[in-house]
């Protein structure tokens, strides 16, 4: 990221609402991704490390922001996509696929796109966004719902 990029982020995070957080984010973690997945596909290990690294971090950050809200049925479904993604990050590394890499950032914009409508329609709590946690650890990410219902929790 250049200094450029990061004064952006910075200013864009000064005056954003808790859904503006949260969707640049998800906007760092989708890029970390991305750049994982061209670091495989260049067959730069380092980079990739350090890009897998990085969205270990902002996955750490969402999750305690997470953690710092109310709890509710999305909290837990967001702490189980955190965690499949987690899984699904290390699998990619071991399998050296720059797909998979792909297929994670995929879900990421997909979330990412669910908060920015929400922030667009003015909703003060998060929308519902992932289908019930599973009661067995699963590696696939939970399906996403058309639609929307109410939870307690708010970003």
């Amino acid at each position: 990221m250049t200094r450029t990029d990061l004064a952006y982020r910075q200013s864009a995070a000064e005056g954003a609402s808790g859904f503006g957080v949260l969707i640049a984010l998800y906007d760092t973690l989708a890029s970390n991704l991305r750049r994982a997945a061209e670091a495989e596909r260049a067959n730069d290990i380092e980079q990739r490390g350090r890009e897998v690294n990085h969205a270990f971090l902002v996955i750490a950050y969402l999750e305690d922001w997470v953690k710092r809200g109310p709890g509710g049925e999305l909290s837990d479904q967001l702490t189980a996509f955190y965690a499949q993604m987690r899984a699904k990050l290390i699998q990619a590394q071991t399998a050296r696929s720059a797909r998979a890499f792909e297929d994670q950032m995929a879900g990421v914009l997909k979330l990412r796109e669910l908060w920015q409508h929400a922030d667009v329609r003015g909703i003060p709590s998060g929308p519902s966004i992932l289908s019930p946690a599973p009661t067995q650890p699963s590696l696939d990410y939970p399906a996403m719902p058309t639609q929307s219902r109410h939870s307690s929790w708010s970003a």
